[in-house]
C-alpha cells in the first residue's frame, strides 16, 4: 500500500481528541511508509494531518477544486497540490491516486465522500479497502444505522463488512493490509 486517502473535516471539531487522532494517523502513515492523499486544505483536521505528515518527512498529495481553493485555504507547502475543475474531478482524482481510504470525523463532505467510495467498492469499480477511524465513538450511530440497513435487507452483510472500523490508526492500517474485497452479486 503506497498511498491512503484520508477524508476529514476542514475544522478541528469540538474535542482535542480529533486533532490528536489526525496527528496519530499521520504518524501511523509515515511509520508505515504510506503517503497521504487528502482534500488539499491547510485548515482543520485536513491541515493538521498534512502538516504532521510533512513534518515527519512524508509525502502529502492534496486535491482541491478551484472553487474551494480560497475558501478551504489550499495548502501551499504540500509535496503535490492538484487543483481540479469540480468536486467530481476532485473525488475521482483522489480515488485514482489512492490504494485505500480512511474517514476521520468530519461533516457532510466527509460523510458523502466515504459513502460514495464504499459504494464504488460495492459496485466493484475498485477493490480497495475503506475504513472509519472511529475517534471517541464518533461513527457509532452511523455504524448502528448501517446494521439497521442490513436487518431491513437493503444492505448485504458482506457489503456492510466492506466498511471497516477501528479506534486506532495502526489497527485500521493493519486491517487494510489483510483486506480482501467480497464478491457479492448486487441484485437478487
Amino acid at each position: 500500500m503506497q498511498r491512503i486517502c484520508v477524508y476529514c473535516g476542514s475544522s478541528n471539531g469540538a474535542r482535542p481528541e480529533y486533532r490528536q487522532a489526525a496527528v496519530g494517523l499521520a504518524r501511523a502513515l509515515t511509520d508505515s511508509g504510506i503517503e497521504l492523499v487528502y482534500g488539499g486544505a491547510s485548515k482543520g483536521l485536513m491541515g493538521v494531518i498534512a502538516d504532521e505528515v510533512l513534518a515527519r518527512g512524508g509525502a502529502a498529495h492534496g486535491v482541491i477544486p478551484k472553487l474551494l481553493e480560497d475558501k478551504e485555504i489550499a495548502h501551499r507547502g504540500l509535496t503535490e497540490l492538484h487543483v481540479t475543475a469540480s468536486m467530481h474531478d476532485r473525488k475521482s482524482m483522489m480515488a485514482a491516486l489512492s490504494d485505500g481510504f480512511i474517514a476521520m470525523p468530519g461533516g457532510f463532505g466527509t460523510l458523502e465522500e466515504v459513502v460514495e467510495i464504499v459504494t464504488w467498492g460495492q459496485l466493484a469499480f475498485h477493490d480497495k479497502p475503506v475504513g472509519l477511524l472511529n475517534v471517541r465513538g464518533y461513527f457509532d450511530k452511523l455504524l448502528a444505522f448501517l446494521d439497521h440497513m442490513v436487518a431491513e435487507e437493503f444492505l448485504k452483510p458482506q457489503n456492510r463488512a466492506m466498511l471497516m472500523t477501528d479506534s486506532t490508526a495502526a489497527g485500521l492500517i493493519g486491517r487494510f493490509e489483510r483486506y480482501s474485497p467480497p464478491r457479492v452479486e448486487k441484485w437478487i
